[in-house]
């Protein structure tokens, strides 16, 4: 079993993350093995928030050339958490 605070791991500050914010969507890197279940939980206990949906995809490494020498960036796993209208994050308001 995966602690809440070790399931989401670093928000995404992307540009596609930062338009889906306008739907109150939030983009989240979170532990490979974490459910859409336990990942809705820890957001809405972390930040104190209603979650309405969760939406999940693996991110697959990309090869890159370094010095000559193919190498592969590290595969992840990516949220994409649905709140309820009103609700906001407030880790994400700086940005």
């Amino acid at each position: 079993m995966i602690d809440l605070h070790d399931v989401i791991i670093a928000p995404v500050l992307s540009e596609k993350a930062t338009a889906l914010r306008e739907e109150n969507k939030y983009v989240f890197k979170v532990h490979p093995s974490a459910s859409k279940i336990q990942i809705k939980e820890a957001v809405a206990k972390l930040f104190n928030v209603k979650v309405l949906s969760c939406t999940t995809l693996n991110v697959l490494g990309k090869v890159k050339r370094v010095r000559g020498k193919l190498g592969k960036t590290a595969s992840w796993k990516k949220a994409i958490v649905r709140l309820a209208a009103g609700e906001t994050i407030k880790v994400f308001e700086g940005v």
